[in-house]
């Protein structure tokens, strides 16, 4: 047993980072195949650890958007480890660190599971909202001739779009994010207008759609259609906004089977998104 008044709070380096999303998958948290190269390029002081020793034994981010928003996620401890206290006490640390990274009254995000819920709330953190994830097989469908693949190009307007659904502005996570390998970006256009976006890239297991983001339930469904024809036979995950009842239609509609739910919570004023757009969030660890 350790003792964690001996443990060190460090700052993660890259090979860091990429041992907690090996920990995550390990779980069961079925991340993508990349997300940890976009985490990183996202914020490099967004992710510490406690070590005992040279040896990491949890950690998790504490990323900042411009010191405006912040989000805790991709908090682990190793098996080896729970138990005894740890996490409450790298949990603690991390908020407060996260709090003197941003400017004065920022926001901090993060996704709880149920369990944690009450101990998340005892820190100052409130639910919004919950969050389900939602798995189906992709199939062949048809496409509308009004969705197109994403390119360089489109990055800018995509950046603005996503700052209006999210009610922050990150450009350096998204400009990594649409460039990640193994996935492929769809946007929707109408009347030379943008109307809605999706990603989806390959995981651990299958594929994982987000973000999804949409001005209406219609662009919504065409853009998740050709997310699934872009994995046929392949398994496929959505992690929906439930307060969002046009997206839990979408689920129903497409018969996709419920898998795990957690919830978004804030400390702070929760940003101005504007969460009927949001059909699908981006990620779990980075918001």
């Amino acid at each position: 047993m350790i003792d964690a008044k001996n443990l060190e709070l460090r700052k993660l380096t890259k090979e860091g980072l990429q041992t907690l999303v090996t920990w995550a998958a390990a779980e069961g948290w079925n991340p993508g195949l990349h997300d940890h190269e976009v985490f990183w390029e996202t914020d490099p002081e967004g992710f510490y650890g406690f070590y005992a020793g040279d040896t990491l034994i949890a950690g998790g981010a504490v990323v900042s958007y411009n010191q405006t928003f912040g989000f805790m996620g991709l908090f682990i401890v190793h098996p080896k480890h729970r138990g005894q206290g740890i996490g409450r006490k790298l949990w603690h640390l991390r908020r407060d660190l996260l709090i003197r990274r941003l400017h004065h009254g920022a926001a901090i995000g993060m996704d709880g599971v149920v369990a944690m819920q009450p101990f998340y709330e005892k820190g100052g953190f409130r639910v919004a909202f919950r969050d389900e994830r939602y798995e189906r097989v992709g199939g062949a469908f048809d496409v509308s001739h009004r969705i197109t693949t994403i390119n360089v190009h489109d990055h800018e307007q995509l950046i603005d779009y996503d700052r209006g659904c999210v009610g922050y502005g990150r450009q350096v996570f998204l400009r990594s994010w649409l460039r990640t390998p193994n996935s492929q970006g769809f946007k929707f256009r109408q009347d030379n207008q943008l109307c809605g976006y999706a990603v989806i890239r390959k995981a651990i297991e299958g594929y994982k759609i987000g973000p999804l983001f949409a001005d209406t339930s219609e662009v919504a469904e065409e853009l998740y259609r050709a997310c699934l024809n872009a994995s046929i036979g392949q398994r496929v995950f959505l992690d929906i906004p439930v307060t969002n009842k046009a997206a839990a239609e979408l689920v129903r509609k497409y018969e996709a089977r419920y898998v795990f739910e957690c919830a978004r919570m804030y400390l702070g004023e929760a940003p101005n998104s504007c969460i009927n757009k949001v059909f699908g969030i981006t990620t779990f660890e980075l918001g």
